[in-house]
């Protein structure tokens, strides 16, 4: 069974993804800032096969971060740096997606396209 850390701090967003990944047939742990993100991931490190990340969120200090997502990335390329991560953002940001991408990121996505995210997880992951 493949599992996805799904990291989103607004709760429709992390609602919807979540049952999109779970109908493709992944196994889903969720989180909704870097902290509980972080946490989840240390707990589970290895049974997470990728990580989904919200760009913006709270960050580890609970305050609203625009690029949060990059210090979890961060975080949890630090604790397994094998893991695969996929940016997740509402805005098509060129530069955002360089700096995801050259902090370790496999890729970067523009959320509102559940099924595209699928195909990708499934990409990145040869499945």
């Amino acid at each position: 069974m493949t599992t996805v850390l799904l990291v989103d701090d607004e709760r429709l967003i992390l609602r919807s993804l979540e049952k999109t990944l779970l109908r493709a047939g992944f196994d889903v742990i969720t989180a909704s800032d870097c902290k509980s993100g972080s946490e989840a991931f240390a707990k589970n490190v290895d049974a997470v096969n990728i990580a989904v990340l919200d760009l913006n969120m709270p960050s580890f200090d609970g305050s609203p971060k625009s690029d949060a997502g990059l210090d979890l990335l961060t975080n949890l390329k630090q604790q397994k740096a094998s893991t695969p991560v996929i940016i997740l953002t509402a805005y098509d940001e060129v530069n955002k997606a360089k700096e995801a991408v050259s902090g370790g990121a496999s890729a970067f996505f523009v959320k509102g396209r559940e099924q595209g995210l699928v195909e990708l997880i499934q990409k990145i992951l040869n499945i």
